[in-house]
């Protein structure tokens, strides 16, 4: 997905700009958790509660209460090897973008060197067997539902490969907190087997309940082991399929692989857009009844 132009310059979007800085500005929890609270009421009043999305079940409360508690909810494995296998096939000739190079187009047999973090074009992800329906599931949606105590929005949807370089790592693979809306959960799904080597997602116990500064910044793996000790760690460890969600307000990092690369899903339900990104809804003509409200940033359909 495209960045919108939040600072001055030929393609600067001030109302996006102010849309966002404006909830990065608010940092105290009291006085968050307060607008939060105006907003759900305001989206529960035009867009209902999104109560028919709610799965209710023993799973869904255990997840919601876990993702409360810590910011780290363990979801199972929600895609099967045949389905990973899937998606890996459907991918195998579709054109990656490296992150820190927007304009390198390349595909997977054809990494260049030197290449960390690459993504795919949303229109591949969209077309991508079970990824939309994934997204769409009323597991997923119903947690999102429950967690922003309305109906959510599916403001971000991406397929992204890590891949072992040596050197510095990226910036992404650095604890940071991430600052996408006012209340926001995204829903992690490794497609390739991930152990200590392969990149897991590591996640500092309960951080999205603290202030986040207003200049969001880095944190060295030395800073967080001294300030709050390595047991206040959740490291995300799983085979192909497995599936967590996180509230990456809190403090958060997807470690560098070392031995094999890493493929992993990433979908993102919030309140509101996220006014980072200048939205493109691409064409859907599938099968699947999707919601227009919740999908609406993502896909437009075509009947």
């Amino acid at each position: 997905m495209e960045y919108a132009q939040l600072t001055p310059g030929r393609r600067f979007a001030p109302l996006h700009s102010l849309l966002y800085y404006s909830q990065r500005l608010v940092t105290r929890p009291a006085l968050r958790r307060l607008v939060v609270r105006i907003l759900t009421c305001a989206l529960r009043l035009r867009h209902g509660s999104g109560r028919e999305l709610h799965a209710a079940s023993a799973v869904e409360g255990a997840a919601l209460a876990n993702l409360s508690q810590s910011g780290y909810a363990p979801l199972g494995n929600l895609l099967s090897s045949v389905q990973c296998d899937a998606i890996r096939t459907y991918l195998q000739d579709k054109m990656l973008t490296d992150r820190d190079r927007e304009r390198a187009l390349f595909a997977l047999a054809q990494v260049p060197q030197g290449v960390r973090v690459a993504d795919y074009h949303l229109r591949d992800v969209i077309a991508c067997p079970y990824i939309l329906a994934l997204a769409n599931s009323a597991p997923l949606l119903g947690l999102a539902a429950r967690y922003m105590r309305c109906k959510p929005t599916i403001s971000a949807l991406g397929l992204r490969w890590s891949f072992p370089v040596a050197g510095n790592a990226s910036d992404l693979q650095a604890f940071h907190r991430d600052s996408e809306d006012w209340r926001y959960v995204k829903v992690l799904v490794y497609l390739t087997d991930v152990d200590h080597d392969a990149g897991p997602h590591v996640y500092l116990y309960g951080s999205h309940l603290t202030q986040a500064p207003v200049r969001l910044r880095f944190y060295s793996d030395d800073e967080i082991s001294a300030n709050y000790g390595a047991e206040q760690l959740l490291t995300a460890t799983g085979t192909r399929g497995f599936c967590f969600a996180v509230d990456t307000a809190g403090i958060h990092k997807g470690t560098a692989p070392h031995r094999l690369p890493r493929l992993m899903l990433q979908i993102q339900y919030s309140l509101l857009p996220s006014y980072a990104y200048q939205y493109a809804p691409e064409p859907y003509d599938g099968p699947l009844l999707l919601d227009p409200y919740v999908n609406r940033l993502i896909v437009r359909p075509l009947r």
